[in-house]
């Protein structure tokens, strides 16, 4: 099988049967182009022909690039790669995978950084008013306030999020969220975050959805249509700035401080798997290196010898 052809089948398997984000497979298709390119510039045109040697020659090639590309883009790559020969064996269109003694490199240890819970109030009043305040003629204002309420509320991705739906939350104090692959899960509404959404509901989104054609979706633009993920992060920057908050602010911050937030106030570790979405618990524990400090400080305080 011609290796296009063979990229082709593979992309669809991931979009189709396992149901990975859009992002996900349009960086899985950039790195398998330029895979394949590089395979074609020395005359390898067919799955076949391809051995251990190509691969690691262009793992080490990718490896060297200049400027040195980070490690986490070095693993996807290697990641992309891995899939479509494994998945060419499965499917029994080649018999040997030559990705086998691939090893990925080494990712940094990274801490997630995490906001206070003072930052996290600034950040929501810096979003949009307070449910029960004024807030006649500010739609935007009402549904920024609902949104990053709930990404915090939550610890929801921000593309769950946007990809929500009015009757998603028509559990009362719990929301359902799609995650990756499709998986659903149930996860507690908090009720700041409930009053904040159903002040939204009730204030703006019917005058939103004047704007567009109809759509189900929780989270309207000012034109109507379904709010985008770009559109999302737009909203948290603006809030950040308005909070003054001078670090680097994402939806994943959010995520982030939900996770060490319910750690530090005693939270069990493989609860808050269940509530992330992580089919791993040691995904998870990576939050708890940052509530070490909170330990310290704990033990610093009460235990007699501890000083």
């Amino acid at each position: 099988m011609r290796l296009d052809r063979a990229v082709d089948a593979y992309l669809r398997h991931i979009t189709i049967e396992r149901g990975l984000a859009d992002h996900t497979v349009a960086a899985y298709r950039r790195d398998l182009a330029g895979y394949v390119q590089w395979l074609s510039d020395r005359g390898v045109e067919d799955v076949a022909e391809v051995t251990p040697a190509l691969v690691g020659a262009f793992a080490a090639e990718r490896a060297g690039a200049e400027p040195t590309p980070a490690a986490s883009s070095l693993a996807r790559l290697q990641s992309s790669v891995r899939g479509l020969h494994r998945f060419l064996v499965r499917e029994g269109i080649t018999d040997a995978d030559p990705t086998l003694k691939l090893r990925p490199p080494k990712l940094p240890a990274r801490l997630p950084k995490a906001l206070t819970i003072d930052q996290v109030e600034r950040l929501l009043d810096a979003a949009g008013p307070a449910p029960g305040t004024d807030t006649v003629g500010d739609a935007a204002g009402l549904r920024d306030r609902a949104l990053v309420e709930l990404l915090y509320a939550t610890g929801a991705r921000v593309s769950e999020v946007v990809q929500l739906d009015v009757d998603d939350l028509a559990h009362g104090d719990v929301l359902r969220v799609r995650g990756k692959g499709s998986k659903e899960r149930i996860v507690p509404v908090g009720s700041y975050a409930r009053a904040a959404v159903d002040a939204y509901l009730a204030r703006a989104r019917p005058d939103l959805a004047t704007r567009g054609r109809g759509t189900a979706r929780l989270f309207l633009g000012l034109r109507g249509a379904p709010l985008s993920r770009q559109s999302a992060w737009a909203v948290l920057q603006r809030a950040a700035e308005g909070a003054d908050l001078t670090a680097h602010v994402s939806p994943h911050t959010l995520r982030h401080s939900f996770a060490t937030h319910l750690l530090q106030g005693g939270a069990d570790v493989r609860v808050v798997q269940e509530l992330l979405g992580h089919a791993s618990v040691a995904t998870t524990q990576i939050y708890t290196h940052v509530s070490v400090d909170a330990l310290r400080d704990v033990y610093a305080g009460a235990h007699p010898r501890a000083r």
